[in-house]
């Protein structure tokens, strides 16, 4: 495809269109509440018993003329029915990513156009959480384990480790995440939270899922002809997290303690399906799982905030899949190119053969050699269904 053709001329106009009007769909700048600690005081002193009454920023975009003007873009003037299929999966995915953005908080409606984005476990995935939850975690008592850092101490950490990489970014702090570290592909911003204290461990964790996945999918995005790598293929959530999981795997840094997290994030999500409210699903993790509070709490968040938000049950099936896709001899750079998708990867040859996309510049350091000794994880990830 000549990149001077008319058919491709109108191509790079309906991505540009597609792209101005998606940078305001940011999941993640408006699911996550504003009054997190507080309520989490309310709920502690209620017993667990008082559901938490979480508020959320307000949205500053038109959801009907957003939704009308996707809708409205010419994808008949597309001539490669490859291309054109894409941008097809790409417009009905946006269009539900609002849907979902605009019914945040409203409980039922909230959950439901979740579940049309996200899906929700399977049998099988909540048979593989519990699976991992029947091996013994780490000595805790360990230091790598030991809180230490507040978040301007482990911005150094991050400083540090980001020498490895051609780009630049910029790292905020907030009070107002339910994780721990997050990262913000439009603005190309690191979030780091300042309620928590950071292990060892949690930095070489976060360094290498964060920056090492999360930025470097950012950065490349940006470089190519068609502006969908930056804003996302359809499912690329999925993806993009079982990357960034798995680069805790190459770099050494996954445990069992995380594949637990993992897994109480599906069991979570699970129980969305089941109906529960926000202080059953703690319970359930507290008292049925023995996690402390404080986890068994950010967990419950992360799964009810918005109404029911189901998106967390995907790094565990994400990261089986790019394991299987590593084991397999597959091209784990192609799935760097941007906020891609698996299930896409014959889409993303193409586009680079025809000139369209352009191979990954910036490759997850840990990419580079798998350095995990830690053959009870191997076995984890093997076994998994």
């Amino acid at each position: 495809m000549k990149i001077d053709s008319v058919a491709t001329k109108a191509l790079l106009d309906i991505d540009k269109n597609i792209d101005t009007l998606v940078k305001q769909v940011e999941m993640l700048s408006y699911v996550n509440p504003l009054n997190i600690e507080e309520e989490k005081s309310r709920f502690f002193s209620s017993k667990y018993l008082t559901d938490p009454v979480f508020k959320y920023p307000e949205i500053n975009f038109d959801r009907f003329k957003l939704h009308r003007a996707l809708f409205t873009q010419s994808l008949e003037l597309i001539e490669d029915e490859e291309v054109k299929n894409l941008y097809e999966d790409i417009i009905y995915a946006y269009s539900g990513l609002i849907q979902c953005i605009q019914t945040i908080g409203t409980g039922k409606k909230f959950y439901y156009n979740c579940l049309r984005c996200f899906g929700t476990p399977t049998e099988n995935d909540v048979e593989n959480a519990k699976f991992i939850l029947h091996f013994e975690d780490e000595n805790k008592d360990i230091p790598a384990f030991q809180a230490k850092y507040n978040a301007t101490e482990a911005e150094v950490f991050f400083k540090d480790f980001s020498k490895k990489y051609d780009f630049s970014y910029s790292i905020t702090h907030s009070d107002k995440i339910s994780a721990i570290a997050m990262v913000l592909n439009n603005i190309k911003t690191l979030v780091l939270n300042t309620n928590h204290t950071y292990s060892d461990n949690e930095i070489a964790v976060l360094t290498n899922h964060e920056i090492g996945v999360h930025m470097v999918t950012t950065m490349n995005g940006l470089l190519h002809p068609l502006k969908i790598f930056s804003h996302g293929f359809p499912n690329n959530e999925e993806t993009q997290e079982g990357l960034a999981v798995f680069s805790e795997y190459m770099s050494n840094n996954l445990t069992i303690t995380r594949l637990k997290e993992l897994a109480y994030r599906v069991i979570a999500v699970d129980s969305l399906a089941k109906g529960y409210s926000f202080s059953r699903t703690f319970r359930l993790l507290h008292n049925q799982y023995d996690l402390e509070r404080e986890e068994a709490f950010y967990i419950t968040v992360r799964a009810h905030r918005g109404g029911g938000f189901t998106k967390d049950y995907l790094y565990l099936t994400g990261l089986k899949k790019v394991y299987d896709y590593y084991h397999e001899g597959k091209d784990l750079s192609l799935l760097l190119t941007g906020k891609v998708s698996l299930e896409y990867t014959n889409e993303i040859k193409s586009l680079i053969e025809k000139g369209l996309a352009v191979p990954s510049k910036h490759i997850t350091d840990s990419y580079t050699e798998n350095k995990n000794t830690n053959k009870k994880v191997d076995f984890i990830l093997r076994s998994l269904k």
